[in-house]
């Protein structure tokens, strides 16, 4: 009589074969809150900057013609690169929204866009081509609406980050004091006042060389000013940043 084979043992697993972890969906959809926040961000603030480049214009009225079209070539091209930044937000985050997108797709594109908000916002460093402009005030003559009106200006012709002396200018940036004694965001600013600027150099030269603007108000006042155009200028100085105390992004 032969043995008969008893029942077959349990397969033991191999030897360092560990059960694939499941993605943790909680996680993924705390990722997909954090980029949604940015993107929504990041494209408020480009729909801002868009409105207030095409509502400038009331200082051009005097301009010469040829600084209108160095202006007027500026503008157009700000105009279509704001616009196509809209356009791929709009779709990144229509993407996001819609797919199974990975956490490491998620964490990259949110990080990108921190960057590009850091830069508009002042909570990052920024550096390319732009302008420094000084402005030398021996009599004390320089009111701060004239500072303010450079930034502006400067604005207007597509600047995308600024720094006044030793303070970067952000959305809420305010000047105070009188000629002589002024302040930017509480910080008092001493002559001769440095403005660096970040964008076109030849458009933002031009905007404030325009007759009767800030060039010609600044001689007015017994000042002398000088603008430099570099293709690397740096902006170091850094704003706080600041946490809503009412506003949240909208989610679609």
């Amino acid at each position: 009589m032969t043995e008969t084979d008893g029942p077959a043992a349990p397969e033991t697993p191999a030897s360092g074969r560990h059960e694939q972890a499941r993605p943790d969906p909680h996680r993924h959809r705390r990722l997909a809150r954090v980029l949604v926040a940015v993107l929504c961000a990041a494209l408020g603030f480009a729909v801002v900057v868009q409105v207030r480049r095409t509502a400038a214009g009331d200082t051009l009225v005097s301009a010469r013609p040829d600084d209108l079209v160095q202006i007027l070539d500026g503008l157009q091209r700000r105009e279509d690169d704001l616009n196509k930044e809209i356009a791929d937000l709009q779709a990144t985050l229509t993407r996001l929204r819609s797919s199974g997108a990975s956490s490491a797709e998620a964490l990259a594109e949110a990080d990108r866009q921190a960057q590009a908000l850091g830069i508009l916002t002042g909570t990052v460093a920024a550096a390319g081509p732009g302008v420094r402009i000084t402005m030398n005030d021996p009599e004390h003559q320089i009111p701060p609406e004239l500072l303010l009106d450079a930034v502006e200006e400067l604005r207007n012709a597509g600047a995308e980050a600024y720094q006044v002396g030793p303070v970067r200018i952000g959305v809420d940036s305010s000047f105070g004091g009188s000629a002589g004694a002024v302040t930017l965001d509480g910080t008092k600013l001493t002559a001769p006042y440095t403005l660096l600027a970040i964008g076109d150099p030849p458009t933002l030269a031009a905007a404030l060389a325009i007759p009767g603007g800030v060039l010609d108000t600044v001689r007015r006042a017994g000042g002398t000013m000088t603008t430099s155009q570099a293709p690397q200028i740096t902006i170091s100085a850094l704003r706080p940043a600041r946490t809503p105390l009412y506003a949240r992004a909208a989610g679609g």
